[in-house]
């Protein structure tokens, strides 16, 4: 598992002695654990070290002015601030592991929702899995072009367009407007339809349009030219239509079980308002596909939760060929258990993609 590691912050990360180090990694285990702020009387009890409140207090005055923890309100105890949150997940944070019994359980899941042999029901099943792992709101995204294809028809609309009528293994079925060739005969309309369905065979879109580029001598044979056009325009035209990106969102009543005072209602309610921003949201998940293993987005960092002080745990799966096709992710308060969800998102992301693969 790899933890994807965005660039630093302006400024680089703040150089924290050993002592210091210490003393804030109990104001984020106690920020992450409950949410309430941590007094140095609190942490001097906790310590591996032996130090007085007093000197705690001194050190705090140097985290706080370092932009790593702040006072809310009149407490005398601190909180993490978005960039203590950064540093401790880029530069402290021990990532854990998921249990036998954990991973068992992400792997049945998922695999039953799989045999029903649709994506969406099983990403969906992702969603919800890694919301009851996480107490979050589980998201995904992918493309509708990794839907499997069951069977595909061109009707005729006029003598200059036909519709292209895609219906995929779970019964959801798209259509498109394609421009037909000058002169094509009505035959050419069920030629075209017959040639690709034997070929279909649960392909996605993107594979079937690759198969049909590879075997062109034998569809050139088969079928005569304004005819291997319409195959052709017909596949490649369906295929990049079908790129829509889908978010898929299960979960969101788990965010409103640990509200502890009235603004983080008001926070959870910004919350809500972003995950109905479908656009943003799947661009924000889309920049997980970027690296190779798991990214943390925290709060203001990004321009969607900077309202809401949310964070996302992300990570990309992928299909049979290597390909990145979707995101995995969980959405929750920037208190979220870090190193906990960090291997629950990669694995499961693993394990969507392992089961693409075996659907191939």
């Amino acid at each position: 598992m790899s933890l994807h590691r965005p660039p630093e912050p302006p400024g680089g990360l703040v150089a924290v002695d050993q002592r210091s180090r210490e003393i804030f990694r109990q104001i984020v285990d106690g920020y992450l654990t409950t949410g309430e702020p941590v007094g140095s009387r609190n942490i001097a009890r906790l310590l591996p070290m032996s130090l007085s409140p007093a000197t705690v207090r001194n050190v705090m005055t140097d985290l706080e002015m370092a932009g790593l923890i702040y006072a809310p309100h009149t407490s005398a105890g601190r909180l993490p601030t978005e960039r203590g949150l950064r540093f401790f997940v880029d530069a402290m944070m021990e990532v854990g592991d998921l249990t036998g019994d954990e991973r068992a359980r992400i792997e049945a899941q998922i695999r039953a929702a799989a045999s029903q042999r649709t994506l969406d029901a099983t990403l969906a099943e992702a969603s919800v899995l890694l919301s009851g792992l996480s107490r979050g709101a589980g998201v995904v995204v992918t493309t509708k072009a990794n839907a499997r294809l069951r069977h595909i028809e061109f009707v005729r609309l006029d003598a200059h367009r036909a519709l292209v009528v895609l219906v995929a293994d779970d019964g959801t079925v798209e259509n498109r407007i394609l421009a037909l060739p000058p002169g094509l005969p009505a035959s050419a309309l069920v030629e075209a339809g017959n040639f690709l369905n034997a070929r279909i065979a649960g392909k996605t879109l993107a594979e079937l349009h690759r198969e049909i580029e590879e075997s062109r001598a034998e569809m050139e044979r088969e079928l005569d030219g304004l005819t291997a056009r319409l195959v052709e325009s017909g596949v490649a035209t369906s295929s990049g239509l079908s790129g829509d990106r889908q978010l898929i969102v299960r979960g969101q009543a788990n965010l409103l079980d640990d509200l502890r005072a009235q603004e983080d209602l008001e926070r959870i309610r910004l919350l809500f308002s972003d995950l109905e921003a479908q656009t943003e949201m799947i661009d924000l998940l889309s920049r997980a596909e970027a690296g190779d293993g798991v990214r943390i987005f925290i709060g203001s960092e990004n321009k969607l939760f900077s309202m809401s002080g949310s964070s996302i745990v992300a990570a990309p799966f992928r299909d049979g060929e290597q390909r990145i096709v979707g995101v995995v992710g969980i959405i929750g308060p920037t208190r979220l258990n870090y190193a906990r969800i960090v291997p629950m998102v990669d694995y499961t992301a693993r394990v969507v993609g392992r089961l693409l693969d075996e659907g191939r």
